[in-house]
């Protein structure tokens, strides 16, 4: 024979139902915490006038891929989902290129870092080097937390057309290989 009453079983169902509703309401708000905002006035014409060096020294104009398809993904050595993503980025930008497409992979790190990371880690698209000003950008861009990964797609015609906080899935890239 149970110990428990009726009224104490609505209780815990109770309990158990406003700890449900509390949890999703903690996603709910996290989600829209995370989500990327407008980007700033003026965000996509100054990016277009920024020039990073690669890892090798040499400097790399953003305008030099105005007109393109373009996907920009910040990253760094130091940031678990961006190592995963970085070989299927690298793969979508090999496979891509014949359609116009460049991936251009933007570290938000300390140069000797990137240089040690690629040494292990090669890849096919261009790579440079932002440090704490490509957080500054990223967030121009719509990164209000300034979180990482974060990617955003360019349109042939300067315009941002995609954004993502997070890592990319194969999915992503699927969906963004299909844009005009």
């Amino acid at each position: 024979m149970s110990n428990a009453s009726p009224g104490s079983d609505l209780s815990r169902r109770g309990l158990l139902g406003v700890a449900v509703a509390a949890g999703l309401a903690g996603v709910a708000a996290a989600w829209w915490r995370y989500q990327p905002v407008a980007a700033a006035d003026g965000a996509m014409e100054a990016l277009w006038t920024k020039t990073f060096d690669r890892p090798a020294g040499d400097p790399l104009a953003v305008s030099a891929f105005k007109g393109r398809k373009l996907v920009l993904n910040f990253w760094a050595t130091w940031c678990p989902p961006c190592v995963e993503e970085l070989p299927m980025l690298s793969r979508f930008h090999r496979e891509q290129q014949v359609n116009g497409w460049v991936v251009l992979a933007i570290a938000v790190d300390q140069p000797s870092a990137v240089r040690k990371f690629l040494q292990t880690m090669p890849l096919a698209m261009p790579v440079v080097m932002a440090g704490l000003e490509g957080t500054d950008l990223s967030r121009s861009l719509g990164n209000a937390t300034g979180g990482l990964p974060f990617t955003v797609v360019v349109g042939e015609r300067g315009n941002i057309i995609q954004r993502k906080l997070g890592k990319v899935s194969e999915a992503d890239l699927a969906q963004w290989a299909g844009l005009p």
